[in-house]
């Protein structure tokens, strides 16, 4: 199975990228995770980026706030599909971050969750990886009728309660 390469532009952002791990740890995605910034790591994002199909990764994951270049930087030097997700700051709650990673100049896309999104990247990400693995896609099936039942079980609960 191809990997998911997550990538973050300060270790700040861990809180955040940590659910997209747990995420992918639920259905079982081989991962790397690391602190590459756009503008203090230019060099070594690069590197990491276009060496990732060669290593073995199917998608990358970046994760930045504020002018949340990362994901950006990252697209330039691969055609792996990359997701990013922008995250909050204190600055303007995360709206920067989200503007900057979903206005990709043509021919350079970014699949862009919402903000501080994480949970939903590795998922996007476990649905790309899941068009050429058939277990993996049984895995995602499985979560959405899970998922579903978890709903259902809570109407159910909500309903018994209040409906007169």
């Amino acid at each position: 199975m191809k990997k998911v390469g997550i990538i973050m532009g300060s270790a700040s952002d861990m809180p955040i990228v940590k659910k997209g791990i747990d995420m992918l740890d639920s259905l079982s995605i081989p991962y790397e995770v690391h602190v590459y910034s756009a503008h203090r790591t230019p060099v070594e994002a690069a590197e990491f980026t276009k060496n990732a199909k060669a290593n073995g990764f199917g998608v990358i994951i970046a994760a930045a706030g504020m002018a949340a270049h990362l994901a950006g930087a990252v697209a330039a030097n691969t055609t792996l599909p990359v997701i990013g997700i922008p995250c909050k700051s204190s600055n303007l709650d995360g709206l920067d971050a989200l503007l900057s990673t979903v206005q990709m100049p043509t021919g350079i896309p970014v699949a862009t969750v919402a903000i501080d999104g994480a949970g939903n990247a590795a998922l996007l990400a476990a649905q790309i990886l899941a068009l050429s693995d058939a277990e993996l896609d049984a895995r995602l099936v499985a979560k959405r009728e899970a998922d579903a039942k978890k709903v259902l079980e809570k109407d159910a609960e909500i309903a018994a309660e209040y409906n007169r």
